[in-house]
């Protein structure tokens, strides 16, 4: 299982991704990377804002940029 601190009332609070979580995870980056939006061995800033804005979609959680590649 993976982790990620988020902010709860100025506290930062480590969250626990359950495998459902890291699936859809994985499956956003794919598509980002079949789409065009991973050139090298980073993703673009624009796949980046895709993956952000699809996964808080799918799950209704919002994570940022560094929370995800953490």
């Amino acid at each position: 299982m993976s982790t990620s601190a988020v902010e709860v009332s100025g506290e930062k609070v480590k969250v626990m991704w359950d495998k459902r979580l890291i699936e859809i995870f994985y499956d956003i980056c794919i598509k980002e990377i079949l789409k065009g939006n991973r050139p090298g061995t980073h993703f673009t800033k624009g796949g980046w804002l895709k993956i952000m804005t699809n996964f808080e979609k799918e799950t209704g959680k919002a994570y940022s940029q560094r929370q995800l590649k953490n």
